[in-house]
């Protein structure tokens, strides 16, 4: 009784922003498709929700955190040797914050996780299709309408040549998205997988907290994340991207074991196992393995395919000259910004990040701002993994959204750790939405738990 009564309290708080969490959806829809319509939307919606809730935000001691760390941020572009650079640079954090900060209180119940990562599954479909057409069949646009209100740009062949990008700047961003969309949307078809088993068809029957998006006991949800998924684990494949591989094989890992699947965790690393010994094992046995392994995984895991790389371009160089760097000023760092002109003075070679943002960071701002974010980080994925193990709150359907929402966010943080994602819009707010939505479940459990201690009292 208790549990049902704290959950009409919720959905009708829900109900009162339900208008402004639509915008949201669309605007995650169409993200990919027009960033700048996205980025108002998502906007728009933040700033209604701090003005109707600015006093719970304002209270929450996660939103101080980063409040604190937006002043070391301003302390550290204050002493940057390009003050202008490091400014500009604030705004691919500030924005963010204040996005998490508002979405934080907008996302409340696990219906919303669901729908947003249908939204996301939805809208890559296009992003997919588009992508396989420019690197099979040489699909080329270049679309402008009200300068940057839809503007699409698809090279042939991709970029770079041979390497899917579809809409994105680059295969490797490409691929950071891929694999977000394929974790979220892997939870849902798993949602679907143990529905169908428990009425027996490929059917789905909704609880009340489930979204109200496909018709009961229908196929058709299940069929479709089917395709969606296959269509995004190919086009991952095709980016040719060596981190979105590991993490796409990591979350599948991570999916068979929280499931119990030992079976086929034990075929996965069989697998796993035969290409990094195709890749990386002395001659005999590595050439055993490379008559059944493609050399489209092997060559392009141990470096065979790309052998005259410069050495300025490999990430150990990158990573060994941003923490340099950092230990040059640990206090303030070189300002936002700076290090791809202080790598191109010293390596004559133009490169925007050191593909490691936690090393990037602690270059351009000194190590008090990184230790402090990733401790914010730390805070947030320790929270949701004790609330996905000791809630009372959460039934079975429910710790398999927050689950998918978790392993996307880990997913996040090792895609940052061999790449920085910061610099697109669409994956940097993506993954801000993310960690509000795993906050706004977190805020929300607190809530059913203090309201559970009155009722006792």
């Amino acid at each position: 009784m208790l549990a049902t009564s704290l959950n009409k309290v919720f959905d009708y708080f829900k109900s009162r922003w339900q208008s402004s969490w639509n915008y949201s959806l669309w605007a995650m829809l169409i993200f990919p498709l027009s960033p700048l319509l996205g980025a108002v939307t998502v906007g728009f919606v933040s700033l209604i929700t701090w003005l109707k809730q600015s006093r719970k935000i304002n209270r929450r001691p996660l939103n101080w955190g980063f409040a604190l760390l937006s002043i070391l941020l301003l302390v550290s572009a204050g002493f940057a040797d390009d003050k202008a650079a490091a400014f500009l640079g604030l705004f691919n954090f500030f924005p963010f914050f204040l996005l998490f900060a508002a979405h934080s209180a907008l996302i409340q119940t696990f219906t919303q996780l669901r729908q947003m990562a249908w939204v996301l599954a939805i809208g890559s479909i296009p992003v997919v299709i588009l992508g396989l057409g420019q690197l099979f069949l040489g699909w080329s646009l270049k679309l402008q309408i009200l300068w940057v209100v839809l503007s699409w740009t698809i090279v042939p062949g991709g970029n770079p040549p041979g390497r899917i990008a579809s809409f994105f700047l680059h295969a490797n961003t490409f691929a950071a998205y891929l694999v977000i969309v394929f974790i979220l949307g892997l939870g849902l078809w798993l949602e679907q997988w143990r529905l169908g088993i428990e009425h027996g068809v490929w059917g789905i029957s909704y609880s009340s907290s489930s979204p109200p998006l496909p018709t009961p006991h229908s196929p058709l949800p299940f069929l479709f994340l089917t395709v969606a998924m296959i269509a995004n684990f190919i086009a991952l494949i095709f980016t040719n991207s060596r981190n979105g591989w590991a993490i796409a094989i990591f979350a599948c890992l991570a999916y068979a074991l929280y499931q119990g699947w030992r079976i086929l965790v034990g075929g996965v690393a069989a697998i796993v196992s035969s290409v990094l010994l195709a890749a990386f094992a002395p001659s005999p046995v590595a050439q055993i393995f490379r008559r059944v392994v493609p050399a489209f995984f092997w060559a392009r895991l141990n470096d065979d395919m790309y052998p005259d790389r410069p050495v300025a371009l490999m990430r150990k160089t990158q990573w060994n000259f941003a923490w340099s760097l950092a230990q040059e000023h640990p206090w303030s760092g070189w300002g936002l910004r700076s290090f791809g002109r202080l790598y191109k003075a010293q390596m004559q070679i133009p490169l925007g990040h050191p593909h490691n943002f936690f090393l990037m960071l602690s270059a351009e701002t000194g190590f008090p701002c990184t230790l402090l974010f990733c401790g914010l980080l730390g805070w947030i994925l320790i929270a949701g993994v004790q609330l996905l193990r000791k809630s009372k709150y959460i039934n079975t359907e429910d710790r398999l959204i927050f689950f998918s929402y978790l392993l996307a966010f880990v997913a996040w943080m090792l895609l940052n750790t061999v790449d920085v994602t910061l610099f697109d819009f669409r994956l940097n707010a993506l993954s801000w939405l993310i960690m509000a939505a795993i906050c706004g479940v977190l805020h929300r459990d607190r809530e059913h738990h203090r309201l559970a201690s009155r009722s006792n009292q």
